[in-house]
């Protein structure tokens, strides 16, 4: 159990005539526009003044692609199973704490967003329909649109927010001194801004942009992660890197096209050019194994017999199929396929940061008054080694409510806000940038992947170190911070477990 802390909550003080950047101050500000930064907004009262800021549109967000789901435990009596479930996915390193916290308010944050009006799916009777993804041990998943939950939830909290938002924000530093967040300076429709915060609330995301195969948002770029190892922030089990095994990667955009979970949970086939399904030799449980195991099998049978791996569908009913999977049908009929008549090809790729901006389980960051982090940046310990299918929006929920819940409960101090005189004006963006973001997403995908080994990781560390002395901007520096995290925190855990495997 963590010891209870003194809670404040500092209320700033600006003084306008130190600064000659354009400076606003807020009660509350949330950095992305996902889930977890407009659950926090809800829960905070209108009264407070909250400005949630997204680096591009609000909807260009990873949880606007989210497809599966949002687990929910059923009831109390499901609560053990759910956590066992969680911790057995996360081999075991998660922290037991934090997955029955999540579990438990799963009943509470669940019901609050139904009764504020969101519509998932129900079946004839208006009950709720559960469906069942890979490494749970029954059907506890919610779903919205068949297969469009993470859009649906997206616009229903946009239209529930009471608070201001603000598109076109790239944060490039934290206001950080005497172990207290002040605000951030940002690009602001291309204008240097500083805004000032009592408290900071990081739901910037996670890494996927520097990653050669991504399933995410072309804004998630780790610029934040970025920050916090520039300025000590601790980041936790960095290494733990999540590839989602079902994707097609044959398109030209950075963003590959996902193929959702829940298609094996209702009964989909993986299988290689003669029709075999060859997960069955790596795990008995087949397509319905953890992530990182089928992701590592897909890998090695792929390497092993330089076959193609589809995803066969061939089962299904075809009205059945397009009203469970729209968004699916529809996508994959644009590029020529017809489904659920033809196989896709599949290959892992990058999907989901594990591993984040440690914290502790009311989001709160160590030895940083007034900052705290929620959703994929975050490192709660919840998700262990490797998160299990669908748990992502609700970690969003439960400890987006529990850091509103924490801000609104602190006593106020006064505190003036010291000179910040550091800037980067001219240095945010280089020409020869996009040329080194390109190199690193091939090395982050050969040698920090599905299946990694020292010599690769070495290789990727030096390459590393060698852009980061090269002339280069702002936004690519803090990037570059974040794969050496992750690269260093690979090379230091010596043994595979979940996501990272050493070969």
């Amino acid at each position: 159990m963590e010891p209870k802390r003194k809670k404040k909550n500092s209320v700033l003080i600006l003084n306008k005539t130190k600064y000659n950047l354009i400076m606003r101050k807020y009660d509350v500000l949330i950095i992305g526009a996902g889930i977890a930064g407009l659950y926090t907004a809800m829960n905070i009262p209108k009264e407070k003044k909250v400005l949630v800021v997204c680096k591009d549109i609000p909807w260009e967000c990873n949880t606007f692609y989210a497809q599966g789901g949002m687990v929910t435990a059923l009831n109390e009596a499901d609560i053990p199973s759910h956590v066992e479930d969680t911790m057995a996915a996360g081999s075991y390193l998660n922290n037991e704490e934090a997955v029955k916290i999540m579990s438990k308010m799963s009943l509470e944050t669940t019901a609050d967003i139904l009764e504020r009006g969101m519509e998932f799916d129900v079946d004839e009777n208006g009950e709720l329909l559960y469906t069942k993804e890979a490494a749970h041990s029954t059907e506890r998943i919610i779903h919205a649109g068949g297969d469009a939950t993470g859009r649906y939830m997206h616009y229903f909290m946009m239209v529930q927010n009471i608070h201001q938002l603000q598109r076109n924000t790239l944060v490039y530093d934290l206001l950080i001194q005497n172990g207290r967040c002040f605000g951030v300076n940002a690009l602001v429709n291309c204008k240097h801004e500083t805004i000032y915060a009592d408290d900071i609330i990081i739901a910037s995301g996670g890494v996927g942009s520097m990653y050669e195969y991504n399933t995410n948002s072309r804004t998630v770029s780790a610029d934040i992660h970025g920050i916090c190892v520039e300025k000590g922030i601790e980041l936790a089990d960095m290494e733990m890197m999540q590839f989602h095994p079902t994707v097609f990667v044959k398109t030209p955009y950075a963003r590959k096209l996902l193929l959702t979970e829940a298609l094996r949970g209702e009964g989909a086939h993986i299988v290689g050019e003669d029709g075999k399904r060859f997960l069955f030799d790596y795990d008995e449980r087949g397509e319905l194994a953890s992530r990182d195991i089928v992701s590592r099998a897909i890998f090695d049978y792929k390497r092993k017999t330089g076959q193609e791996v589809y995803l066969d569908f061939s089962m299904f009913e075809e009205e059945w199929f397009v009203k469970r999977f729209p968004n699916i049908t529809r996508t994959f009929e644009a590029i020529g396929y017809s489904f659920p008549h033809d196989k896709v090809p599949i290959s892992p790729a990058f999907h989901y940061a594990v591993g984040g901006i440690k914290c502790d389980t009311d989001g709160c960051v160590e030895g940083i008054d007034g900052l705290y982090v929620v959703g994929e940046a975050s490192s709660t310990g919840v998700h262990g080694a490797n998160r299990l299918a669908s748990n992502s929006l609700l970690e969003g929920v439960v400890f987006a409510k529990r850091i509103a819940e924490h801000i609104l409960a602190k006593e106020q101090e006064v505190v003036e806000i010291p000179t910040f005189t550091k800037e980067y004006k001219k240095i945010i963006h280089h020409e020869n940038d996009e040329a080194y973001k390109k190199r690193l997403r091939i090395i982050m995908w050969e040698e920090m992947g599905v299946i990694r080994n020292k010599k690769g990781l070495l290789k990727a560390k030096n390459e590393i170190f060698d852009m980061k002395n090269r002339d280069i901007g702002r936004l690519l520096e803090l990037r570059l911070n974040t794969a050496s995290a992750i690269v260093d925190a690979a090379l230091k855990r010596k043994e595979s477990l979940g996501a990272h495997y050493i070969e």
